[in-house]
Order: C-alpha cells, then structure tokens, then sequence
C-alpha cells in the first residue's frame, strides 16, 4: 500500500502535483486555507513548457473545454515607445485563474483526492510525505523597496495584440485577452517604506496621456474581481538549499514580467511527481525525494530566474522610457532572446 502525501497549499502547483499523485493511486490530502472558486492575483497566461506539462498530465484539453484562448502575439509600451507586433512562438494560453483552480480542485476530487478547503495544516511543514505548495513567503522590504501586485478583470477594452506589457517607473502592468471579452489588468509596483504614492487602482489605470490610459479610458471594471497582494519577494531561491520539499511560489517567484510563473508552478509539480511516487511506494527515503525534487528543480530554473531578474531590473530602467527605449523595443533579436531565455 502507497505511503500518504500531504500537500500544503491548493493553489496550481499543489492541484497539479496531487492530480498526477493520484493517478499513481497515492493517498493524498490537499490541505487549503482558503476555498474555491476564488480570485486571485495572477497574469492568467500559460506559457512555455507548463504547457507541455498539462498535455501530458490529460489537463490541457480540459483548459480548452473551460474556454481557455490562445495568445499568439505581444506588444510593448514604455512612455513613448512601443514595440511592433511580435509572435509568440508557441502560443500561450489565457484563461482566468477563477476558473482554472476550480477544474483543477474538481478533477482532484474526481480522482479521488481529499481536498480539505478552509483548513491549515498544524503538523511540521518539513516532515516526512510533507509537500510545501502553499504560495509565496512574504518580504516586508527587499533592497529598499516594497512589491505588490494588484488585478482586475475590464470589459470594453480594446487591445492591439493579445498580450500588451505597459511600464512606468512605478510598475508595470500586462494586458491579456480572457474568455467572454474580458481583459485580465494584473501589474507589479513598487513603492518606498514611508512615502504615499498613488491611490492603489488608479495604477491599474496608467498614467494620464499613456497608452495604458488611453486604453482602458472607456472599459468598465469588474469590481467583484479586483484582488491585491503585497510583501512579494523576488529574490530568487534555490531548493536545496531550502528545507523539505517546496513547489511552485513557496520555492521561488519569478518576476511576473515573464509571464512564465504559472508555468513554473506546473513544472515542479510534474518534477516532483516520479520522486514522491517512488517515495509513497517505499522505493526512496523522504529525504532522497526532496534533494532528487530540489536538484531538478535548480536545474530546471536556475538560468530562467538569473534572466528574469536581468529582465526585472530592466523593466524599471529610465532606459526603455528614453530614445533609446525604442531602439530596443524594435529588436526582434533582443525580443526573441528574452522571450525564449524566460520559458
């Protein structure tokens, strides 16, 4: 008989991990501290090689039964620059994380899965069979300054690709398209501890004479939808150096610029899946799983988080904002470089 896993965190990692547990016919329980369906800050983009993991994992389908689209071109904005339409090669997917870790949470029941919404795990979160899925670790302050995220949900809002990136020297927010007509408005900002910046929505808005501005100048915003996050930490973090067995955001957050962390999230989970397995079935020690999961995981991220974090940097440069910024926006080799380094 399988030994059990308990999974903290019933996010997309958590989800994903224990659906491909269960189809090992492994006991799991999935412990969440929160319910579903909910609303979530999140680009609500697939994209890269998450999405080889759900066609192996029998998800994808499922993704496009819910109605998630693709997402096959990508523009760029910073003050007066602006990039051409460029490709994206393959295509991502969208599809409102409202929905997606609802048909996940389902199938995980389906399979037979115990999903225990509305309950925190009191055990030793590094123990044996013990699965750290559950999200992000706060940072109050990282090199002086303050991250948070905010999202919402418009409608009336008319885009010039499917995928529209708009920077500012506070943030930067990305524009995708969402089933029904709706436009997912998630970005990041940042602020310095003490001083009082711009009330919190009129950022999802833009600046005043911005495309961003103009672009949402007539859209009607789903209130019901509108989410925040603060304390985000973007400090990249290796597994093994890090106790038990961590996935998805509880191990490292890559910078939403790349629009590649829901990815990451399905690929530790299809990663960690032949490890525990071997484990559950008594073939491996617990503390084998953890180091096979974490070395893999390091290998599998480590130069996508060293090119996020060039990225981030740039994304907050007075550079792109200047003459120069359209130079570089108009590189197809510079675009193809950075799009394919954060996959």
């Amino acid at each position: 008989m399988n030994k059990p896993i308990a999974i903290i965190g019933g996010g997309l990692a958590g989800l994903t991990l224990g659906i491909g547990l269960r189809r090992r016919n492994v006991p799991v329980t999935i412990w969440e501290a929160g319910q579903y369906p909910r609303r979530r800050v999140c680009g609500e983009f697939v994209s890269g090689r998450g999405l080889d993991v759900l066609r192996r994992l029998g998800l994808l389908e499922e993704f496009v039964g819910a109605g998630a689209i693709p997402a096959r071109s990508a523009k760029i904005f910073f003050g007066t620059a602006r990039s051409p339409l460029w490709p994206l090669e393959p295509p991502a997917l969208c599809l409102s994380r409202f929905s997606m870790d609802h048909l996940l949470a389902e199938r995980f029941r389906y399979q037979g899965g115990d999903l225990r919404e509305k309950t925190r795990w009191e055990g030793d979160v590094t123990g044996e069979g013990v699965v750290q899925a559950n999200g992000r670790r706060a940072q109050t302050v990282e090199n002086g300054w303050r991250w948070f995220g905010l999202k919402i949900h418009a409608r009336g809002v008319q885009l010039e690709a499917d995928l529209e990136m708009h920077g500012s020297g506070q943030g930067y927010l990305g524009l995708c398209r969402l089933p029904g007509g709706e436009v997912n408005v998630c970005g990041l900002f940042r602020g310095r501890p003490g001083t009082v910046g711009s009330p919190v929505k009129d950022l999802l808005r833009g600046a005043p004479g911005t495309p961003l501005h103009r672009r949402l100048a007539s859209a009607v915003f789903e209130e019901a939808s509108y989410c925040s996050v603060a304390g985000l930490g973007l400090q990249p973090q290796r597994a093994i150096e890090q106790g038990g067995c961590r996935l998805g955001d509880a191990l490292t957050m890559i910078p939403p610029v790349t629009g590649n962390g829901m990815s990451m999230a399905f690929e530790a989970a299809e990663i960690a899946l032949d490890p525990i397995a071997a484990y559950a079935r008594g073939e491996i020690a617990w503390t084998a799983a953890c180091a096979a999961t974490a070395r893999a995981c390091d290998t599998a991220f480590r130069m996508r988080l060293f090119w996020a974090r060039w990225l981030q940097a740039t994304m907050f440069s007075p550079v792109l904002r200047g003459k120069l910024g359209a130079v570089v926006l108009n590189s197809r080799w510079l675009w193809q470089l950075v799009f394919t380094r954060t996959r």
